[in-house]
């Protein structure tokens, strides 16, 4: 069912040779620029018609009443409604200890350098809705946001059909538990474009003021509209489909590998499934283990495409040594280390969005309750980005206080490296704040400027 690769005996740089998805996002961004644009120029009107042909639903309010939210809470399962509690609480307590603090340093007597690290002041969540509907998609966005200290949260997600064209009933308890009551039926391209520009509504109450910075996942279309608009706004990042690499020895169950790469390869046609290995006998065993456990899976038709597919495959490597090399070219969205001494080896990874050790912690529980957050980086990204956090939500500032003594101690420097640049407007912005009441003239004296 996978495709195999085989990289023993070889030296390569491995990232050419290793499975991946082919999606081009420039081409998409041309596809979608033209709603992406009508939203910008013509707002609701814009909106509607683009929900309409892409969501088969007519639009007559953009937010979703109040009440609508709350009666999805009432209305919630009551096992759905305790585990989305449980993860809430998990996410809390991770994500609280992630906040960071303002620091002073003292760089000389009377010159100070402090760091604020001030929340945004809006935030835009998306939540997808597309081949599965992710009530947890909400917690991982909205709780990171509310412990940085944001002060307005918007979440959008696209309008379903079977719901009377308002976002699916689970996601929006979960907007209700966790106090958001700014939600929008909107999904798409349309739905980035709505948050980063703004929109007009049906009335003033439907109004969607623009945000500063976008996050949450979402397909192609969604990935694109998120490059058209950074820069207008911050994003999280251009996230693809899902995937998951696993770092296997002879010790790993194959029960277990061939689970975990089947439960990511459930959410698209297009997710990835790596396994790297130095076993051919756990690759021969995972191969038959897909087969069992695929024909029973609920997707199966979704999952044995993305099985299939050139972006999944069996890596065979000649040891754990290459296999961590492999690993970290890969830079994968979701790593899960199977094998002998797994966290020592997971310590030594460089590259993955999220890395899950050993055999009682697999990929879904990240997903769901493990407390950590899984809006993380996809194709490669990271080895530069990180997944979404509370930092995700603030920016650092740095706040300079200087007395008069301190700035005199240093301003011959400043000078010199001013006039070294041609920018002597530089020196003399230093100079003016030197003079007294008899003029002022400029040396240095011993490294100090004397008025």
């Amino acid at each position: 069912m996978l495709n195999r690769i085989d990289l023993r005996g070889s030296r390569r740089d491995p990232r050419g040779l290793l499975p991946r998805a082919q999606l081009d996002v420039s081409v998409a961004v041309e596809r979608i620029r033209p709603v992406v644009e009508a939203v910008h120029q013509h707002g609701f009107s814009a909106i509607r018609e683009a929900t309409e042909r892409f969501d088969g639903v007519r639009l007559e309010r953009l937010r979703v009443p109040a009440e609508a939210i709350a009666a999805a809470a009432e209305t919630l399962d009551p096992a759905v409604r305790e585990a989305l509690l449980e993860v809430i609480k998990r996410a809390r307590k991770v994500h609280a200890d992630q906040r960071r603090t303002d620091v002073t340093t003292q760089v000389v007597d009377g010159g100070t350098v402090t760091e604020r690290w001030v929340p945004v002041r809006r935030v835009g969540l998306y939540v997808p809705g597309g081949l599965a509907v992710y009530p947890s998609t909400v917690v991982m966005n909205v709780v990171p946001a509310q412990e940085a200290g944001v002060e307005g949260l918007v979440v959008a997600s696209p309008p379903q059909a079977s719901n009377n064209g308002l976002p699916d009933s689970r996601v929006l308890a979960a907007c209700a538990l966790l106090g958001v009551d700014e939600v929008y039926a909107v999904g798409g391209a349309q739905a980035i474009a709505m948050l980063g520009y703004g929109s007009d509504g049906a009335d003033e109450d439907d109004r969607c003021e623009p945000v500063d910075v976008i996050t949450g996942p979402g397909n192609i279309w969604v990935t694109a509209a998120k490059r058209l608009l950074r820069g207008t706004v911050g994003i999280d990042a251009e996230a693809g489909p899902t995937e998951i690499a696993i770092l296997a020895d002879d010790t790993a169950d194959p029960r277990h590998v061939a689970a975990d790469l089947i439960s990511q390869a459930e959410h698209d046609p297009l997710a990835a499934s790596v396994l790297v290995t130095d076993s051919t006998a756990l690759a021969d065993a995972v191969e038959i283990e897909l087969d069992k456990q695929v024909a029973t899976t609920k997707h199966e038709e979704r999952v044995r495409t993305a099985l299939t597919g050139e972006q999944s495959g069996v890596v065979l490597v000649d040891d754990l040594e290459q296999g961590l090399a492999v690993v970290d070219a890969y830079a994968a969205e979701h790593l899960e280390i199977q094998t002998r001494d797994a966290r020592q080896w997971a310590l030594r990874v460089r590259n993955a969005g999220a890395i899950f050790v050993g055999a009682w912690a697999p990929v879904s529980l990240g997903d769901y309750a493990a407390g950590s957050n899984h809006v993380l980086p996809t194709g490669g990204c990271a080895r530069h980005s990180s997944g979404l956090s509370v930092q995700s939500f603030l920016r650092g500032i740095h706040v300079v206080e200087y007395t008069e003594e301190a700035l005199r101690d240093v301003a011959g420097h400043v000078v010199a490296l001013a006039n070294a640049e041609d920018l002597p407007a530089h020196g003399d912005a230093v100079k003016v704040r030197l003079q007294s009441d008899l003029g002022w003239r400029a040396g240095r004296l011993d490294g100090r400027f004397e008025a």
